[in-house]
């Protein structure tokens, strides 16, 4: 894989697609924001994708009318929308209360099972040690407890016994973990061709559409493309998602 300058960075551009990967993600349309480009190119190239939403949603609105009864359910017809678009394979709603996510046993368990039922060579998740800028809680404890899942629970058959003796969920050990939001990314990804299709399904979360927008008309989707066209300067392609990635050792 080619690496190429960014800046006074030298990220690795990856195009290899892989077999299965997983989107693990604290909020409603949190997977599109984060991942969409990648996902959406590779499910085009074969790629079986899974998503697991933590929380319900249900504190995701400025609208004072609405209750966390009546906006949870709409968010999950959302998120089931905007997966279907992309052609997500399985959707995992955890059904967290929204801003409860708690680093807990249950939870971690959660994200364990997920990941033995659905075996992802890849999993993406909110980067948790971010420190340069604001950053939502849940976002934080579903980077923290995912990357716990990742290593070392779902790998070791002694973590969660319970899955496999009662479930007959293997332990799974999971490749390459790409964070989100980071401080400081080490790859890249050409996401031209699909940057378009990840705005489509992030719109698809239609209670959220008009916070997405900002005062001076600018779009959600022009925020998108003006953040990746700017990952991408000086890599020969338009728009780039970039991410910090860990590699497990073989």
């Amino acid at each position: 894989m080619p690496v190429m300058p960014m800046g006074d960075r030298k990220l690795e551009i990856v195009t290899d697609t892989p077999d299965r990967a997983m989107v693990i993600f604290a909020h409603p349309d949190d997977a599109e924001i984060g991942s969409g480009g990648v996902v959406a190119r590779w499910i085009a190239a074969g790629c079986e994708v899974a998503y697991v939403l933590c929380t319900n949603g249900g504190a995701g609105t400025a609208d004072r009318s609405l209750t966390p009864e009546q906006l949870a359910p709409k968010r999950a017809d959302e998120q089931r929308a905007a997966a279907d678009f992309m052609g997500v394979k399985h959707v995992v709603m955890l059904g967290y209360p929204d801003g409860a996510l708690e680093d807990t046993r249950e939870f971690l368990g959660d994200v364990v099972r997920a990941i033995r039922r659905h075996r992802p060579h890849t999993v993406f998740v909110h980067d948790p040690y971010r420190i340069h800028g604001f950053q939502h809680r849940d976002h934080r404890k579903a980077g923290l407890v995912t990357t716990d899942a990742v290593y070392p629970y779902a790998r070791d058959h002694l973590h969660f016994p319970e899955h496999l003796t009662g479930e007959g969920l293997e332990p799974h050990k999971v490749r390459e973990l790409w964070y989100w939001g980071m401080d400081e990314p080490n790859v890249i990804v050409d996401v031209t061709e699909t940057i378009d299709r990840q705005i489509a399904a992030l719109v698809r979360h239609d209670s959220q559409v008009a916070g997405f927008n900002v005062p001076t008309g600018k779009t959600i989707g022009d925020r998108i493309k003006h953040n990746a066209a700017e990952q991408a300067r000086g890599y020969g392609f338009e728009y780039g998602a970039v991410f910090r990635r860990l590699v497990a050792r073989r």
